[in-house]
């Protein structure tokens, strides 16, 4: 009975903590600033009505006149005297803004013209809310045309619906966002990762449902150091994903895949000592206990190491940590999502404990290609950290080497089937890739997906990557330099090395001909954040950057934050968001 009320008790509390029995209702952007405006042939009146315990930042209250031109008036206009607020100056109260007629004659002549009231206030219960805006358009003669509410990003529509979801729903969309990022490069190196692991148990004690823990002790791992390092990134301004990325961080992380895939080949085991095993045993179990927290600790830094990935979901996340400083319902959030991320790899690490071969040539085949694939993710993590030519060589190296082990340049036998003779033409075609790759790096060629550059005519070539139309900035100061000398809209890119989304960006976006042509008319700057400088933080934490890819757009000097850009864009994507910008 005891058992049962403590259960019970444990239950009513989580239920109580998820869904907020009497719990205050946090007001919705709309709920918490009512903004209206009227116009007559005295002026223009901006009445704002704010929700109970809201208040703006008196600083972040600004009025411009945006057609037919553009001026700041916000200093022309009178509204009351602000009051201190945990050191701030704020409007706690509801106010007018008076536009006089003769100031927008002045301004506006004839014809229509649209004020832009643009503000940014937070709760007294510790939710701040994003920087908003509302525009009216009138007449100057006295009719109201339109108002409108400016759009948000992706990512703070994320953010914002922290603020008025339902918990359950915000968590539920928050796996389906995890499901969807499961299909990106950032999580395909984990794949090998725990397969090889599913691989190098003992084939005699493996089963579904023992493959189904081990990926799930690695999922847990991941999604925990996931969490933390975003729960840190949004509270103390840090990344420690982006700290993981030291060049000697991921020398020694690439030494330890290369140690397993040789293990992998039977050089040699890799197996906890002995003497550990048997006290171990003498507890649990060895084969339920044996490797499990190895395997966490390679989920944990994996997540670290392998797939530093940043997208909207997880940066509206991180604003809504940054900003209201519940990290409970955030960091559960960052959990869920990174549980969806992860579900794949229960599915391949399940189905890889069921479909186990017996012990004989095939287990060695598949530990000697699981070894190849290890070897892989090692070149892949080098890539970031060691020249072109030196990757190029090492991914020729491998391809060749791999595709003769496993048999390629051997007769077929007599009585060969069909798939052997499938698996020979894919072995055959993986060894002339890595001779292409061999005489590409001969030629001086840079990109292992286009090792034959150096001979392709230049006026026929489609250039992998449009680093050199980019400026690169390394501080604010530089920035702002660069936005007051252009007479063009202006694109900052954040860039790092270590960031595949970002040379995806590169490779597979900007290479596009119809995203050239538009991006002729942008002047173009890259942030490149992959030392992670305290000048790249800086930069960062300016515009509340957790990590690349991000894309910000300036018009004038100032950001159009509507138009922000986080995570993975292809061409189609990136050319529809640069014609709703009107290039």
């Amino acid at each position: 009975m005891q058992h049962i009320l403590r259960y019970s008790t444990l239950f009513f509390l989580l239920m109580v903590s998820l869904f907020g029995i009497e719990k205050p209702k946090v007001l919705t952007p709309e709920e918490a600033f009512k903004i209206t405006a009227t116009h007559n042939l005295q002026g223009t009146i901006i009445s704002v009505v704010l929700g109970e315990g809201i208040y703006l930042y008196d600083d972040k209250i600004k009025l411009e006149l945006t057609q037919p031109k553009v001026v700041d008036i916000t200093g022309w206009v009178e509204r009351p005297k602000a009051e201190n607020f945990h050191d701030n100056m704020t409007q706690r109260k509801p106010f007018e803004l008076f536009v006089p007629q003769s100031l927008l004659e002045d301004q506006v002549k004839k014809g229509n013209f649209t004020l832009r009231l643009s503000y940014q206030g937070c709760s007294e219960r510790g939710i701040c809310y994003q920087p908003l805006t509302k525009d009216f358009t009138f007449n100057l003669k006295g009719s109201t045309l339109v108002q409108t509410e400016s759009s948000l990003s992706e990512q703070d529509r994320i953010a914002q619906s922290f603020i008025s979801g339902n918990i359950a729903f915000i968590l539920l969309s928050f796996f389906g966002f995890g499901l969807l990022l499961s299909l990106t490069p950032c999580v395909f190196p984990m794949i090998p990762i725990l397969s090889s692991i599913i691989v190098s148990q003992p084939s005699h004690a493996m089963s579904a449902k023992k493959g189904f823990w081990l990926s799930l002790v690695y999922v847990l791992a991941m999604s925990l150091a996931y969490t933390l390092a975003g729960i840190l990134a949004a509270l103390f301004g840090s990344n420690l994903q982006s700290s993981m990325q030291n060049p000697w961080v991921i020398a020694v992380f690439s030494a330890i895949f290369v140690l397993l895939a040789f293990s992998m080949f039977g050089f040699y085991e890799i197996k906890m000592p002995s003497f550990i095993q048997t006290k171990v045993s003498k507890k649990t179990g060895e084969v339920q206990t044996q490797g499990v927290f190895g395997i966490a600790v390679m989920g944990f830094l994996s997540a670290l190491i392998v797939g530093p990935c940043v997208a909207a979901p997880l940066a509206g996340a991180l604003i809504y940590i940054g900003q209201s400083g519940d990290a409970l319902l955030g960091g559960s959030a960052l959990f869920v999502m990174s549980l969806g991320m992860g579900a794949p790899l229960l599915l391949i690490g399940t189905t890889a404990g069921k479909y186990m071969p017996r012990p004989g040539v095939w287990m060695q085949n598949i530990s000697t290609f699981f070894g190849v694939m290890l070897l892989g993710v090692a070149i892949w993590m080098l890539s970031r950290i060691v020249p072109s030519s030196v990757n190029m060589a090492l991914w020729a190296g491998l391809s060749i080497s791999a595709s003769i082990y496993f048999g390629a340049i051997e007769p077929l036998g007599e009585h060969a089937k069909g798939w052997h003779k499938v698996l020979k033409s894919f072995l055959f075609m993986v060894l002339v890739y890595g001779v292409a790759l061999l005489v590409g790096l001969l030629s001086g060629a840079s990109n292992p997906l286009a090792p034959f550059e150096k001979f392709t005519p230049k006026e026929s070539v489609s250039t992998a990557t449009t680093s050199s139309s980019f400026t690169k900035i390394t501080s604010i100061d530089a920035l702002n330099l660069a936005l007051k000398n252009s007479s063009k809209p202006v694109m900052l890119d954040f860039y790092a090395d270590w960031c595949v989304n970002c040379v995806e960006f590169e490779q597979f976006t900007f290479s596009d001909a119809r995203i050239k042509a538009k991006l002729d008319q942008l002047t173009l700057l890259k942030a490149d954040v992959t030392q992670n400088t305290p000048e790249n933080q800086a930069l960062q934490k300016n515009f509340n950057i957790y990590g690349p890819p991000a894309i910000l757009f300036f018009k004038e000097g100032k950001e159009l934050s509507e138009f922000r850009l986080v995570g993975f864009k292809n061409a189609d994507e990136l050319l529809a968001h640069l014609e709703k910008l009107g290039l």
